[in-house]
């Protein structure tokens, strides 16, 4: 089944090898010696960071050994001291991978690559490994820029270094992208299948980073931006096969692998074609309502909600994210057209067109392909980068403020609240602006977290919870009474109160605890239902207990009362009693005991005072 899958690339292949495969080149200018002085074109690697709309100036080095750069370098000899030029190092082609060898000069120090031909042929372009090579992770890492030199050329370097010749060189990226007038033209062709291994990752991870960048220059009118998809058709011959019919839509017409490369599981060639058309039909409609930028959020909300992973890459999900964002679905699903139709798609086919290149663009065989002001773009598919590119597309003193500073600046939030979800009664938001972008997340509002997709849901949860707008729950109020069906417990659901049933969240109905028969089953208790409750009552002189739901006489109730408050006051008369009795006993005796020691004082000392003075024999000795 593999096998077919090839088939079908070779047939795409095929058809567009009358075309075009375009180098970009840069200038590549000589400075010293003067022996050597001149201009030269140098092709731009597909992978680093080109400095497009500027120029690099440097030192050339030629190693003595690992010529090749296929091997790491001892330390780093080739960084550049403080106050020098960068270095430049020219190595040969051959026997490993273009980017091993830009990665091991990289860090050995170097600040810019120069590859030398081997063969004498026009230049091409050098290109990264096979998707999934096992040393794709370190092309991510890779940050300066390397270009593919003629043979001849290069000799005439080697020669002037062996002779000990100070070779400086200027690399130049300022034409490599057109700038003819105030407005850029940039289109990207991509793919909405994210099981295709590194470069599906790589390709979202960019989408997600660059949409705020993409966004500002398109609002601002700056910039004139198109997605595109590629697609190839199955043999007339292999039309009703059980490979072409999974992989195709429209009688075998439009055509796309199948993700997992396995046609017995998984998703099918033919759900990305359709995902595919419709995120091109979500960019028609939305740019025929003046808001092309809007292709951007539903592109990076479809990867984050309907990842394949999820078993979520289907229509339901789809729509549901065009639905977030405001789009008008039915005007998409014209666009879209019939799948099953044994007819040419007007959309798709268009996309096939433009497959082929056209003017100064090649045709486009790699995914994702950058193509600015019709260049093809070189290099890593990185924000700074790209946004290099683009501002070196403006005509000098035109470029936007975005291109002259690093910071981008949006509040997304503010259109349509993102596509996110909000709590409009309590003015609660699931949006948040960040500097790639807005991001649907549950908020936490005054000490409670919210939880959710943050898409289309979001639901107070913990303690707390019911401080926020009653927690999503039901809430009434009637006859000075309130009722909720919150209830602030870490887990709870919303729960009608007692003498209430319903959902908890959009009702809750009273209960008519008379009608059935909940309340008053006494023989002689008569019901009346309220809101939330109900009243008891009993006929006659009898008075209705709740707890016991029974009636019983309201004259044995008040005789019964008044016996025991009868009680309770004697009772509390005779411990008064008895208490003034103890006191003035207390007291008595302590008076009694008093004078009794003051007459006995006079008469004999007492050992606990000092002996009282004799008043009497003292007037008799004075008379």
């Amino acid at each position: 089944m593999k096998l077919f899958v090839g088939f079908l690339v070779l047939i795409l292949l095929s058809e567009i090898a009358n075309g075009r495969f375009i180098v970009e080149k840069n200038s590549l200018r000589v400075t010293s010696p003067d022996s050597i002085r001149g201009t030269h074109d140098s092709a731009i690697g597909n992978f680093g960071i080109p400095q497009y709309g500027g120029s690099l100036a440097g030192n050339v080095v030629y190693p003595k050994d690992n010529r090749k750069g296929c091997k790491e370098f001892d330390g780093t000899p080739f960084k550049s001291k403080p106050g020098s030029l960068p270095t430049f190092v020219l190595v040969d082609r051959g026997d490993c991978f273009f980017a091993l060898k830009v990665w091991n000069a990289q860090n050995a120090g170097a600040s810019a690559v120069l590859v030398a031909d081997d063969i004498e042929e026009p230049l091409i372009t050098m290109d990264t490994p096979e998707e999934d090579s096992k040393n794709a992770e370190y092309i991510e890492k890779i940050t300066i820029p390397s270009a593919l030199i003629e043979k001849s050329f290069s000799e005439t370097l080697k020669k002037a270094i062996n002779d000990g010749e100070m070779v400086n060189v200027n690399l130049d990226w300022r034409d490599a992208v057109p700038h003819p007038d105030d407005r850029v033209e940039f289109e990207l062709w991509t793919n909405s299948n994210d099981e295709c291994g590194v470069k599906c990752d790589m390709l979202m991870e960019f989408v997600k980073d660059f949409k705020g960048a993409a966004q500002i220059l398109e609002k601002g009118g700056y910039t004139q931006f198109t997605p595109h998809y590629i697609t190839w058709y199955c043999p007339q011959a292999f039309t009703v096969s059980k490979q072409c019919k999974s992989q195709c839509i429209n009688h075998g017409r439009y055509c796309a692998p199948d993700p997992e490369q396995d046609f017995s599981k998984g998703y099918e060639g033919k759900d990305v074609v359709i995902e595919n058309l419709r995120q091109l039909c979500v960019f028609r409609v939305a740019n025929e309502s003046k808001k092309p930028w809007v292709w951007w959020d539903y592109v990076t909300d479809f990867q984050i909600r309907c990842p394949m992973k999820e078993n979520k890459y289907n229509k339901e999900c789809a729509e549901a994210v065009i639905k977030s964002l405001g789009l008008d679905l039915k005007n998409i699903e014209k666009c879209m057209g019939d799948p099953d139709a044994d007819s040419e798609n007007p959309v798709l086919k268009e996309e096939q067109d433009a497959q082929i290149g056209t003017g100064s663009r090649g045709d486009v065989t790699i995914l994702p392909t950058l193509v600015v002001n019709n260049r093809q773009y070189r290099g890593k598919l990185e924000k700074g980068a790209i946004l290099k590119a683009i501002c070196s597309g403006f005509e000098e003193t035109t470029e936007p403020a975005i291109c002259l500073s690093g910071d981008v600046e949006t509040n997304e939030c503010l259109d349509n609240n993102g596509g996110c979800w909000q709590d409009k009664t309590a003015n609660i938001t699931a949006c948040k602006d960040t500097f790639r972008g807005r991001v649907c997340e549950c908020p936490m509002v005054d000490g409670v977290l919210f939880k959710g997709d943050g898409y289309s849901h979001c639901e107070a949860s913990g303690p707390g919870r019911c401080k926020i707008n009653n927690g999503g729950c039901w809430h009434d109020a009637k006859d000075n009474y309130t009722f909720s069906a919150c209830v602030d417990v870490e887990g709870s659901k919303c729960q009608c109160p007692r003498g209430f049933k319903g959902d908890g969240v959009k009702s809750c109905e009273d209960v008519d605890e008379c009608k059935e028969k909940k309340a008053c089953q006494c023989p002689k208790c008569s019901c009346k239902n309220t809101w939330g409750s109900y009243e008891c009552s009993c006929s006659g002189d009898l008075l209705y207990i709740r707890d016991h739901d029974t009636c019983i006489s309201k004259r044995a109730s008040d005789s019964k009362s008044a016996w025991t408050a009868l009680w309770i006051i004697l009772i509390g008369l005779a411990i008064a009693a008895g208490g003034a009795f103890l006191v003035y006993k207390y007291r008595l005796r302590s008076y009694m005991d008093s004078e009794i020691r003051a007459i006995m004082a006079q008469y004999m000392p007492l050992d606990s005072q000092q002996e009282v003075p004799n008043h009497i024999n003292d007037e008799l000795q004075h008379a």
